[in-house]
């Protein structure tokens, strides 16, 4: 049985505990695959100046059904024991914690394989938008080609 979480927050998170949970006492976890995703200070739309801040904005309710629709679809490709997302919003900082995904399974080749999809898929599914603040003013980005191309793959 797959244990998953969702949490989509303000308040950042400890990368070590949550890493941590997907297999504490759990003797048929062979592998943990984690992604942490930072806020960068260069530019998302390639335009400006430097990014000073990242305002994330979502849907209560309809993100969370939307991350856990992607984390039932990584299930039902993979054998996973437990999957944790956790997306934050707000205003957020170039260095700070974005995006956590951590995978738990038997063996590495589908723990890997789910991270990477479940972050392929966060990033061109999710319900979020951004704006990119700079010290000309504040742009909304949309998501970049190379990340609808990433996801694309796992649509065969």
């Amino acid at each position: 049985m797959t244990m998953s979480q969702v949490s989509v927050q303000e308040a950042d998170f400890d990368m070590a505990a949550e890493t941590a949970a997907l297999s504490a006492g759990r003797g048929d976890v062979g592998a943990v695959a984690t992604f942490l995703g930072l806020v960068r200070a260069d530019k998302l739309s390639g335009e400006g100046s430097e990014v000073t801040a990242m305002t994330l904005e979502h849907y209560p309710g309809m993100t969370e059904k939307s991350l856990e629709a992607i984390i039932v679809e990584a299930e039902s490709r993979w054998s996973l024991l437990g999957v944790r997302v956790i997306h934050r919003y707000g205003r957020l900082l170039p260095g700070e914690r974005i995006v956590f995904v951590g995978v738990a399974s038997a063996h590495r080749g589908d723990a890997f394989a789910a991270c990477e999809f479940i972050m392929d898929y966060l990033k061109t599914r999710a319900p979020f938008w951004k704006k990119e603040d700079t010290p000309e003013g504040g742009r909304w980005v949309d998501a970049r080609e190379s990340d609808d191309s990433a996801a694309s793959r796992w649509e065969a």
